[in-house]
């Protein structure tokens, strides 16, 4: 998903609003950073949350998984986001020096929206 970049001599700046840029309502944000060389992070679906993934720093990969098919995206862009509408497995990868991950998601974190084992996540999309 392409964000509008505005920008000059100055700089850049993008913008995220609800409804307009993400298809749902923001109601959290979170961001990764400092992750190790070599660490994974993700490895895990949800039921309901949505979620749009933008590298606001540096890049990683995200591998995409829909319990069929899997793809691998690249984000080094802050003006780039990969929207996740539930029922995806994700894993983040292959961090660069000082990437930060910013995360938007629809929902306030809630333990039981999570699939963290990746077979009950396969029975869950059957």
């Amino acid at each position: 998903m392409h964000l509008d970049q505005i920008g000059d001599r100055r700089g850049h700046i993008s913008v995220v609003e609800n409804n307009k840029e993400v298809p749902f309502m923001v109601k959290r944000v979170y961001y990764l950073y400092d992750v190790p060389s070599g660490e994974d992070r993700g490895g895990h679906a949800h039921k309901e949350l949505q979620q749009l993934i933008i590298a606001a720093s540096g890049s990683f990969s995200v591998i995409v998984d829909d319990g069929v098919n899997q793809k691998t995206v690249t984000l080094n862009r802050p003006n780039q986001g990969l929207y996740f509408p539930s029922g995806l497995w994700r894993e983040i990868n292959n961090f660069s020096s000082g990437a930060i991950c910013l995360v938007l998601a629809s929902h306030v974190f809630e333990e039981n929206d999570y699939l963290r084992d990746y077979n009950d996540f396969l029975s869950y999309k059957r």
